[in-house]
């Protein structure tokens, strides 16, 4: 990891951009414009950037209460201890750590109403709750996983530290190297353990973060536009009606979001489907696949793989890392390659 850091720390950053993509910033700009805290203080809503800081500065988030839902059991460092002290005395704890790092692909079949005939056949990669920092190797076992992988646009949503606090560097470090095995576009969102301070190198590294915004993709005449939100789960920090601003209401639309929880508001908004992670899949599952906790306000079926609620299509990605310890059991880690098809009639 100390070689990553160091490649992290001595990058400059300037990273070719596709052509094809624009959004309602200049794509154009230099990242470091773009990515600059004081170029996000004019780029968000007044109140935007002051309320993740301030809600930031007040340290790890608690184990109980605030958000959207009242425990949060990543903050509870008494329950990772025990979790552990559990898994080595039953004799689990190496093989929870294997599954960990075995991630596997996933395929899928997005559907979109009206979807222009120039999409059809678009390939999404989808990866989600990578926790970059856990464990040194992790880096390098998900670059491995999707360096040979054939798409047209990488999603990200959200999640790229392990803890809710502390240093931001580690993580940094790691999705610089994971970067170099990603093609472009690259979009993300963040999540509830992730700093707003860790935009502008994440943009500098040619990732474009969608903070209440969207990005557009063009196929010829034809344009599918991402919209990404920033934290709904923890932080709170969502605004739909911003990140939508300026998005044709008839044109396809993805919402790019960190957790499920916001289900209800995207089906009323009119997108086409939403991508999304954070529940782990649960990460801890009996036999039978039945997740012990999912950590999200919403169904227990939209905390795992397809999903749909009215005209919305979802898919709840259980993610590539780990949470709370590293371990996997009935749940195996996962990057998802979605290919974008026309909704049929009967769907």
């Amino acid at each position: 990891m100390e070689g990553d850091k160091d490649d992290y720390l001595a990058a400059t950053g300037k990273h070719r951009r596709n052509g094809r993509v624009s959004s309602e910033h200049d794509m154009n700009e230099p990242a470091q414009r773009l990515g600059s805290m004081d170029a996000l203080n004019a780029r968000l809503e007044p109140m935007h950037l002051r309320q993740r800081l301030g809600i930031e500065s007040e340290g790890e988030a608690p184990v109980f209460g605030r958000g959207r839902t009242y425990f949060h059991p990543e903050n509870a460092l008494s329950l990772r201890r025990l979790l552990q002290l559990a898994l080595r005395l039953s004799g689990l704890y190496r093989r929870g750590q294997r599954n960990a790092q075995d991630i596997g692909l996933v395929h899928h079949r997005l559907p979109i109403r009206n979807l222009p005939a120039a999409l059809i056949g678009l390939r999404l990669l989808h990866i989600t709750d990578l926790h970059l920092d856990a464990h040194p190797d992790f880096p390098r076992l998900l670059a491995e996983r999707v360096r040979a992988l054939d798409y047209d646009v990488c999603v990200l949503t959200g999640d790229y530290r392990y803890r809710t606090c502390g240093p931001l560097e580690p993580a940094l470090a790691g999705l610089h190297h994971l970067r170099r095995h990603l093609r472009e576009p690259v979009y993300a969102v963040l999540g509830n353990h992730d700093s707003i301070r860790m935009v502008p190198p994440m943009e500098e590294m040619g990732i474009r973060v969608l903070l209440n915004e969207w990005g557009r993709l063009e196929r010829g005449s034809q344009s599918l536009y991402f919209v990404g939100v920033d934290d709904p789960h923890f932080f709170r920090a969502d605004n739909l009606e911003r990140a939508c601003r300026g998005v044709p209401e008839q044109a396809p639309s993805i919402l790019l979001c960190h957790s499920p929880e916001l289900y209800r508001q995207a089906a009323h908004s009119g997108f086409d489907a939403m991508l999304c992670g954070h529940t782990h899949g649960g990460q801890i599952r009996l036999p039978g696949g039945i997740a012990l906790l999912t950590n999200a306000d919403c169904p227990r079926n939209f905390t795992a793989g397809a999903w749909r609620y009215r005209a919305l299509y979802g898919y709840t990605s259980v993610g590539a890392g780990s949470s709370i310890v590293g371990v996997r059991f009935n749940c195996r880690p996962e990057v998802v390659l979605h290919r974008l098809d026309r909704a049929k009639a009967d769907q």
